[in-house]
């Protein structure tokens, strides 16, 4: 599925291109299923007001799951035939995810977990390497209060999953009664944030000292949110922090801003290793996911690689809980 021009109202089309031929370092992956993510979204509707943005016709999508068909030259770590994952196109001059091949960098991707369908992994990579790595950098750990803006949302609930596997005390804010009893099932505490004030969650569960660590995955301008709700010195982690905004409540705090945007690896071939060493580590833990370890949330709304375009139009509304999720 390719496009053809970037705007609001620009449509995918299915047509025919060459099977991409591997080369030294790749794969050539049959892909199985493949997730949407709202950078998706953006690179759509922005174009090339977006750096990361691919040239036109341009093939999108980020996250796969899929079957390795061929392996290049020093790849050693995978054989034809071996199922795999990971967050290796769709931007740039690296040929997406919306095709029935690609190919991608062995350094960028992960054998998959056994105990996720294809349709569970496409959906992890991109959000799972964003939590881990905010998380990561935050020094989340055990005996913590952590509180994570957006809890049911795609990175919000691994981000969860993960600082309840480091054994913190977990907190979410979500917007509606489902997205309350998902928080519940992970062992956290949801907080309807529209039915309470940041400084009322805060007396309510932390004492009014504020939490050690938020992960903020809404960001923008609930990234005041975040710094009302930080303790002092807390790290704050934000995925979304393309904004203009006073950092005077931070400097007053004493807080810690880590900015994740996990697209370095893949726009700069920057420690692209990195990227498939923290995917095999989230596939470990997805082996214990009836432990309550990790377990990717999926929209109940199955698609086709022919129906991305509503798959896009789905997550843009607001209405998809979990990740969005196309099988080819």
């Amino acid at each position: 599925m390719i496009l053809d021009e970037y705007g609001d109202n620009a449509e995918f089309h299915l047509t025919e291109l060459p099977q991409p031929s591997v080369k030294a370092g790749h794969v050539v992956v049959r892909v199985a299923a493949t997730s949407v993510n709202t950078v998706d979204t953006m690179i759509r509707q922005m174009g090339k007001d977006l750096p990361l943005s691919p040239d036109l016709p341009a093939v999108l999508g980020m996250d796969f799951a899929g079957t390795i068909e061929a392996v290049g030259k020093g790849v050693t770590d995978f054989v034809p035939g071996d199922e795999v994952y990971g967050c290796a196109g769709g931007l740039a001059n690296l040929q997406g995810t919306l095709a029935e091949y690609m190919l991608a960098d062995a350094r960028l991707i992960a054998h998959k977990p056994k105990s996720l369908s294809m349709r569970e992994a496409a959906a992890l990579p991109l959000v799972g390497i964003t939590a881990f790595e905010g998380l990561q950098r935050a020094g989340a750990r055990a005996g913590q209060k952590v509180l994570v803006h957006g809890g049911a949302g795609g990175v919000g609930h691994v981000a969860v999953q993960l600082a309840k596997h480091l054994g913190a005390d977990v907190y979410a804010t979500v917007s509606g009664e489902k997205q309350m009893e998902i928080i519940e099932k992970y062992g956290a505490t949801p907080i309807n944030y529209k039915a309470e004030k940041v400084t009322g969650y805060v007396a309510k569960h932390t004492d009014g000292a504020g939490f050690d660590v938020i992960f903020d995955s809404v960001g923008g301008a609930n990234m005041t949110n975040s710094f009302e709700a930080a303790a002092l010195n807390g790290q704050v982690v934000s995925t979304v922090s393309m904004l203009e905004l006073d950092l005077t409540p931070l400097h007053f705090k004493g807080l810690s801003l880590h900015v994740v945007f996990m697209l370095i690896p893949m726009l700069h071939d920057h420690k692209r290793e990195e990227h498939g060493a923290i995917l095999a580590k989230l596939a470990k833990l997805a082996k214990i996911a009836d432990a309550g370890a990790l377990k990717p949330l999926l929209d109940e709304t199955p698609f086709g690689l022919e129906e991305v375009g509503k798959a896009h139009d789905r997550l843009t509304s607001g209405q998809a809980i979990g990740k969005l999720v196309a099988e080819i």
